[in-house]
């Protein structure tokens, strides 16, 4: 690494040598030493040494059982120490500037005083500015929550000992401390010992907020709002909320049986009851601080003429209110009678006497006292409200196809999934505008059935203002959204909650227009949806079903056409990005993703999933959650002020032309290849994945299933491990050739040049090369893998070389990641660590499966699997 990372370079190698000290305690030196011999084998052999390679090879090999695990505790813990250092380094006091991004909106706001941007274009789209961070459990966080808690102690550790003017004992006891929690991570249980069930993730969902977003999102707001006052003489206003969280823990069904009814109505009251109690210490602090006697007239006229301290006065209403509030749904939780009552039920009773207070400082020239805690406490307020996020519902749409085929049954009218699409739509809207109930009270309908109504009868006793949106899975046909209509009308839900369709597959997308023009043509929906429609694109599944550039080209083109459709419509349309974290699962760094996205896209404001250990990574600390919200909030106002060009009309054919191919190559291999699903499972630890208990959720959709009901997911976590990385890139290289054989290079670069598009998919493409590995994939192949299937991986390896060097030949004059070096020394840095892992996981599966064959266990080998399976993880930065 380049004297640039000294920093990070010198905090690495203290945490490494803490750790060192930690094995060597526990496990003698001699086992130290040879944790030093594999690195430095492991460092030897990435460099070109061969011979070293052969050695740790050998080493690795002869492993004895019981030295197995912690060997791979060893690198996995490194890693994951690693991954601290570099989460620090980003925000860091003496981050060099060469290596943190410089302020995204400080950028912003030159390009946009250098633009023929209005002010009232700027102060509109500030305005307008809306994000909606959804947290999933999909993938759960590997990590184990205990394990998270003493990272984030390391990181402030850190954080103290890079004070300037911090004295040698100071110094002294912040290293023992980092000891202390060093050690105490190594002899604390990597792996879960069993699933969290769908209300532990809403738990860990809720410590997120707790521990990290509840202090960085006014700081946020106030930094914002500081920039845009001084850059472009904007001010937020008092109610301004730029930014909310929605969550699916404890709301996604789809495909997870473990999510129910009840779950659902438990983690609605267990949100509620984190806020309130939240709330309650602000406001504890606030009424401390606010002990002022002058007070405006309508504060006066609100507390009394007689009243001393008026403001503690409002503060300990509110107190005593949120105390009595959270005595009741504690008692409600734990399934107890109590005279409590259930007082704050609203954001508004919030709100009303916290601005009550504001304007009265304000008024009362204490306007310093009025910007401060109180201020905090009002944007907390207007970005989370009485219930710390809103709980989206999704729910496959063949559930509420089912639910309706078996009431149609039992009403002796037919079998519903069996019409035709024009009679679903007629029969839909005729009960849709009818009076009268369809659902007999006689009927005792099948238990997934009636699971499904008893869903829809949560979200209509649940508060509105609890609920995001209602999202249907492999959403098709209009008749989709229409039945959801129906089932909550059937319920009696007494509201209007949006319902989205979500298009996965790459049929649906590229048909996803047509659909929303047939229900924009029918006046009973547009009544209903009040002029704003929610569209999810699926990002995982479409690349799963055609491969990455298809997947991704028909993501753009649906999202251009659903926009178009719906401005000829009048209608706001509200896309929501179901991106995971990596390449596969449309993950990229946020700005360049937003800003590689259509024109226009995002004029209805960002929602978009955040996903598993990427929410830890984005934003486990305030610090960081900070700079991701800045980064977020830059692209979309970019996006909407300073768009990106249409793309003309040769690009769109060539890009066409090379999504068609790449999807053609990526189902030939995928589909027809007969080779490919026993190669896939034995060279990738897929089967295993299942013992590894990372979320509540099954691994496939059907139990039954082969690859096609395998979720995206543990498709691409496997093929991650494996480090053949081939979701992010199978179908991209034979095709690219093709075009660059046909003479198109000159204008495939530019389109790389001046076509955002364009551009970041082929440096997404770079960063999968990076962290891609032919020779670790051969091993695997070499310890797991039949000899008459081996054909078949030494074709894959040299698609994934030719796709290497097409992309090279593509960018001009280009080496890879040349644009992001610091994703480039990231993961340079970690290789060394992580390669040995990799062979140690051949070795392990190689065990594991010859004690299956021999209908033996070995708990040792199998724990070692799992932690290598965490380490890959954590040292390639994604779980899939």
């Amino acid at each position: 690494m380049t004297e640039t990372y000294a920093n990070l370079r010198s905090n690495v190698s203290l945490l490494g040598q803490l750790l060192g000290k930690s094995i060597s305690d526990h496990l003698g030196e001699p086992f130290l030493e040879k944790i030093e011999t594999i690195r430095q084998l492991s460092k030897s052999s990435r460099s070109g040494n061969s011979k070293d390679g052969e050695r740790l090879i050998d080493v690795l090999s002869n492993l004895s059982d019981n030295e197995l695990l912690p060997v791979a505790r060893a690198f996995t813990h490194f890693l994951n120490l690693a991954n601290i250092a570099e989460q620090f380094h980003g925000i860091s006091r003496h981050c060099d500037g060469d290596v943190c991004a410089p302020d995204p909106l400080q950028e912003l706001i030159v390009k946009l005083k250098n633009s023929d941007v209005s002010e009232d274009e700027m102060r509109k789209s500030v305005a307008e500015l809306h994000m909606d961070m959804v947290l999933t459990a999909h993938p759960t966080e590997i990590t184990r929550r205990t394990l998270i808690h003493k990272y984030a102690a390391i990181n402030k550790c850190l954080s103290l000992l890079e004070l300037t003017d911090i004295s040698d004992k100071e110094r002294d006891q912040l290293l023992v401390r980092l000891e202390q929690l060093i050690t105490q991570a190594w002899h604390t249980n990597d792996i879960r010992k069993n699933r969290p069930t769908p209300v532990d993730e809403a738990k860990w969902g809720f410590a997120v907020i707790e521990n990290s977003l509840w202090e960085a999102v006014p700081q946020y707001v106030r930094e914002l709002d500081k920039t845009l006052k001084d850059g472009l003489g904007i001010s937020l206003p008092l109610d301004a909320s730029p930014i909310k969280f929605t969550s699916w823990m404890g709301g996604d069904r789809d495909g997870n049986p473990f999510v129910t009814a009840k779950v659902t109505k438990e983690v609605l009251i267990t949100s509620r009851w984190v806020a309130v109690s939240l709330y309650l210490e602000d406001i504890q602090q606030l009424t401390k601080e606010l002990s002022m006697d002058n007070c405006d007239p309508v504060l006066r006229a609100f507390v009394g003429e007689d009243a001393d301290e008026p403001y503690r006065v409002v503060l300990r209403k509110l107190r005593t209110e949120l105390k009595e509030t959270l005595t009741a749904l504690s008692a409600t939780l734990q399934g107890h009678d109590s005279t409590a009552k259930d007082i704050i039920i609203s954001t508004k009773q919030l709100k009303e006497p916290l601005e009550l207070c504001y304007q009265s400082l304000t008024k009362m020239g204490m306007s310093s006292i009025a910007n401060g805690l109180l201020l905090d406490i009002i944007r907390r307020v207007n970005c989370f409200g009485v219930n710390l996020v809103k709980l989206d519902i999704r729910q496959d749409g063949e559930r509420h196809g089912d639910t309706l085929s078996e009431l149609t049954r039992y009403l002796g009218i037919g079998d519903y999934n069996a019409w035709s699409e024009e009679d679903k739509q007629a029969f839909l809207l005729q009960e849709l505008n009818s009076k009268r109930p369809l659902i007999p009270t006689s009927w005792e309908p099948s238990a997934e059935v009636q699971e499904v109504l008893d869903t829809c009868k949560v979200v209509a006793q649940t508060d509105p203002e609890a609920l995001g949106i209602y999202i249907i899975s492999m959403a098709r046909e209009a008749s989709d959204v229409l039945a959801v209509q129906l089932l909550l009308k059937e319920v009696g839900c007494p509201f209007r909650i949006p319902v989205a369709p979500l298009f996965e597959t790459l049929d649906d997308l590229n048909n996803a227009a047509d659909v929303m023009q047939r229900l924009y043509a029918v006046d009973w929906y547009r009544g209903y949806i009040n002029g704003e429609q929610h569209v999810m694109i699926g990002y995982s599944d479409s690349a799963k079903d055609a491969g990455v550039m298809a997947a991704n080209w028909a993501q753009y083109t649906s999202q251009e056409a659903l926009i178009k459709i719906s401005e000829e419509n009048d209608i706001q349309l509200v896309l929501f990005h179901g991106r995971g974290g990596t390449i596969g699962r449309g993950g990229a760094p946020a700005q360049q993703a937003l800003l590689s996205q259509p024109p226009g896209s995002l004029k209805g404001g960002l929602r978009v999933t955040e996903q598993g250990e990427m929410i830890r990574f984005k934003f486990g600390l305030p610090k960081v959650a900070i700079n991701s919200l800045n980064i977020y909030t830059a692209a979309i106002l970019e996006a909407n002020l300073l768009p990106p060009p249409a793309p003309k009309q040769e690009w769109r054919d060539l890009m066409q032309q090379f999504a068609e191919q790449s999807c053609e190559e990526y189902r030939f291999f995928v589909r027809e290849e007969p080779d490919f699903v026993p190669y896939f499972r034995s060279v990738t630890p897929e089967l295993e994945l299942g013992k590894l208990a990372l979320g509540s959720r099954p691994a496939k959709r059907k139990a039954n299933g082969g690859v096609e009901s395998l979720r995206a997911i543990p498709w691409i976590f496997a093929w991650s491990q494996n480090r053949l990385m081939l979701p992010a890139w199978l179908g991209a290289g034979t095709s690219l050739k093709t075009l660059l054989d046909e003479g198109k290079k000159e204008l495939l670069q530019e389109m790389y040049v001046n076509w955002p598009f364009f551009h970041t998919r082929l440096e997404m493409f770079e960063m999968v090369f990076m962290k891609a590995d032919e020779e670790l994939t051969r091993f695997y192949e070499e310890r797991l893998v039949p000899k008459e299937l081996w054909p078949l991986g030494q074709r894959l390896r040299d698609n994934l070389k030719l796709t290497r060097e097409v992309v090279l030949e593509t960018i001009p004059d280009h080496k890879l990641m040349q644009e992001q070096p610091w994703i480039k020394e990231s993961i340079e840095l970690r290789n060394p660590y992580v390669d040995p892992l990799n062979m140690l996981q051949a070795e392990l599966l190689s065990r594991s499966r010859s004690c299956e064959q021999n209908e033996t266990i070995n708990p040792d080998i199998d724990q070692a699997l799992m932690v290598t399976i965490a380490g890959i993880a954590a040292g390639l930065r994604n779980t899939g």
